[in-house]
């Protein structure tokens, strides 16, 4: 019996997302760029995705933050993180999912984030704009980005979205799962950390797996 849980266990360690840009495995990526550098050591993304995650009109989904006017840096910063997170870490595997998309077989549900990194996105997007409480599904795509579907008014993070927890586990659809737990405490993803004191995030996985 244990061989078969290690086995399962094991399959949800240093994997990566069967979806639109992931690698099929994980593995060094010498020019990360940008934000998403903190993955170069062993990551599901390329060089060149880690690169488009930074447009702000990327090939990668077509998808345009400022929807509702430009999106101020300190909130974008959190959007590439996020993205740098979902298409570069080997460590989201306890929390993929069966996706039913044209573009992709596997999704992330659940990934329990640490508090801080949450509060923070909130904090630096309270002021930021937009139209819409889920951002996988509903807009309009005829022009082939995204724009707000007829209707719907642009107002400010902090009302669409009224906490943290509600920006987190609301804008993508429960990809992520608000917590209370903190930074280093080994039971929470982080979206940030320093690279110099390795991935925290490889034994929360394996706490979760």
């Amino acid at each position: 019996a244990t061989a078969a849980v290690t086995a399962t266990g094991g399959s949800l360690l240093n994997v990566c997302m069967d979806a639109k840009h992931h690698k099929t495995e994980p593995g060094p990526e010498g020019q990360l760029y940008g934000q998403c550098v903190l993955w170069k050591d062993n990551a599901c993304c390329t060089a060149n995705t880690s690169l488009e995650a930074h447009r702000d009109q990327s090939y990668l989904y077509n998808f345009n933050w400022d929807h509702c006017g430009a999106m101020p840096e300190k909130c974008k910063r959190h959007f590439i993180q996020d993205t740098c997170l979902y298409e570069c870490s080997p460590n989201l595997g306890p929390w993929i999912d069966q996706a039913d998309t044209s573009w992709r077989k596997e999704r992330i549900r659940d990934v329990p984030l640490c508090q801080e990194d949450c509060e923070q996105w909130w904090e630096d997007c309270q002021d930021a704009v937009t139209c819409k409480v889920n951002w996988h599904k509903g807009w309009n795509w005829t022009t082939g980005t995204n724009q707000c579907p007829k209707g719907a008014m642009c107002q400010k993070f902090k009302f669409v979205f009224p906490t943290a927890a509600a920006l987190c586990e609301q804008v993508w659809s429960g990809s992520y799962r608000y917590t209370s737990h903190h930074r280093g405490s080994g039971r929470c993803i982080q979206m940030w950390f320093d690279p110099m004191q390795g991935n925290p995030n490889v034994a929360v996985a394996q706490y979760y797996a």
